[in-house]
């Protein structure tokens, strides 16, 4: 290695740590940066603040780009650092852990008053701050961001996750009298709300909007990509999103992995930036692999309540709607817990005429008929079952949705099942299977579908179809008058289902 002059940037080594925290390659902070205007590093009083940082990379990056971008204004180097470093470069920490990294990433020592620092401050933080508060109990729960105090009201000793920037009604007391012309960063995605198993309460839409608050004329920051569907407490931030004409630029991975590797985020991840003084279309850029794809509009396609976010999308979905007068497949799809059962309710092997035979998860068994709480008719009809959740981790191209299976009358099933139909015959049911195992199909869900769940709502942009006969992808390109062009970005998108 040292023959090769092997000189590794240590935050690309940090970034690929592991999952807990979410740092961010340098290469991926400087590609956000270079979203804004660039004569903003050249101007001695453009001010920067990354509320969140980690390892304070974005920080860094910022420093390198100013301390060029000053050169012939303070020609000096160290007093253009000391400028820089005094008056434009500011960060919030995560944790006690980040904060000592990002002093060290941006002073080049963990203590900015300390001998090694670059630029001599009065205090150990400089302008990097962090503060080791609680969180605010109300009811059991966090009133800033809605932690669980049986899970985070441990001893000052250990780490509380009560980051600074959102715990507050104020986020301008922590630099008083500072007007932030940037803001930027990667802030945590996410944090364990006590539920089952890896249950976990979004967190990035608080600072996205904590951020806005303080009104920047510029905001970048990189997010999980969920927000497009909304849910779990993000309705309103993504309805507030997608009629913010400030956001200019939106930039969307499909698979995380493209923009984090090693890291497993469901649903992939975007930045974005968000110009206060210049609205407009939004510049979309659609990140899949090594293809690319670049398309202005609006974020919010007319009639629909979601982002769609593959820009060659647009055109199939406008031609398939066009075709049909609001007849969607969301009609046949029941809700979750079809008949009032969740995921573990009493399940017997035994099969007597109080029992109803039960589709579920891992074995199917037998439940007692006065356990259905809801839909009791449909177990007597013909009708359709289909996984709530499916999860492909980025195995391309996709399936989207689990295999569909034909559910004889005299069945039901648990939540891990969603109920299609119910139908008036064996041959409807097969006939709508055939239509679900279409590539078209299973693409209009993936327009809505940006996690492994699949709700009703994922079906909304499918139309509802005449089931006295089977369907193929043939008879739908034809039918939606499909160009060779759309019909190949679906084929490359989605894989046949057997």
């Amino acid at each position: 290695m040292l023959n090769n002059n092997y000189n590794p940037d240590v935050l690309n080594c940090i970034a690929n740590l592991s999952n807990d925290e979410v740092f961010t390659p340098p290469e991926l902070a400087n590609k956000m940066l270079d979203l804004l205007p660039q004569e903003l590093f050249r101007s001695p009083k453009t001010t920067f603040l990354d509320p969140f940082t980690k390892s304070g990379v974005f920080l860094r990056e910022i420093v390198k780009r100013l301390d060029k971008g000053l050169e012939t204004i303070i020609p000096d180097r160290q007093r253009r650092i000391d400028h820089i470093l005094h008056h434009q470069v500011f960060g919030i920490a995560c944790t006690e852990l980040t904060s000592l990294l990002a002093r060290r990433s941006v002073y080049c020592s963990k203590q900015a008053n300390g001998p090694y620092s670059i630029s001599k401050f009065d205090t150990p933080d400089g302008n990097i701050l962090y503060r080791n508060i609680k969180h605010t109990w109300v009811g059991g729960k966090c009133k800033y961001c809605g932690a669980s105090q049986a899970v985070y009201d441990r001893g000052s000793e250990a780490e509380q996750y009560a980051y600074l920037f959102i715990h507050t009604d104020n986020p301008k007391q922590f630099f008083p009298n500072m007007k932030f012309d940037v803001i930027v960063g990667n802030p945590p995605y996410q944090l364990n709300d006590g539920g089952a198993l890896a249950s976990a309460k979004p967190l990035y839409h608080l600072f996205v909007n904590q951020a806005i608050k303080m009104n920047p004329q510029y905001l970048t920051m990189i997010i999980p990509a969920r927000w497009y569907s909304g849910g779990k407490g993000l309705d309103d931030f993504r309805d507030n999103m997608l009629a913010d004409s400030r956001l200019r630029v939106l930039v969307d991975y499909f698979d995380a992995n493209d923009c984090f590797p090693g890291i497993d985020i469901s649903g992939g991840v975007c930045y974005f930036l968000w110009n206060r003084d210049n609205k407009g279309l939004c510049n979309i850029v659609s990140k899949r692999k090594d293809a690319t794809n670049e398309m202005e509009r609006k974020l919010l396609e007319d009639g629909a309540e979601s982002f769609i976010r593959f820009n060659q999308a647009i055109p199939i979905l406008r031609k398939v709607r066009a075709n049909e007068h609001n007849t969607s497949f969301i009609q046949v799809v029941s809700s979750r817990k079809p008949f009032g059962l969740d995921t573990k309710p009493q399940l017997s092997k035994q099969d007597s005429p109080k029992h109803v035979f039960t589709y579920a998860y891992p074995d199917n068994a037998y439940v007692k008929a006065e356990n259905i709480t809801l839909n009791k008719n449909w177990v007597t009809e013909h009708k359709v079952y289909v996984s709530y959740a499916y999860g492909e981790r980025g195995d391309f191209p996709y399936l989207v949705i689990g295999k569909p299976f034909y559910g004889a009358p005299g069945t039901c099933c648990t939540e891990t099942y969603l109920v299609i139909g119910p139908f008036s015959s064996i041959d409807k049911c097969e006939n709508c299977m055939s239509y679900m195992r279409t590539k078209l199909f299973r693409f209009l869900v993936l327009l809505k579908k940006n996690t492994q769940h699949a709700t009703s709502k994922v079906y909304q942009f499918v139309p509802l179809q005449d089931f006295s006969h089977p369907w193929t992808d043939e008879m739908l390109y034809k039918k939606y008058g499909l160009n060779e062009e759309e019909i190949t970005f679906i084929e490359s998108m989605i894989r046949p289902m057997e």
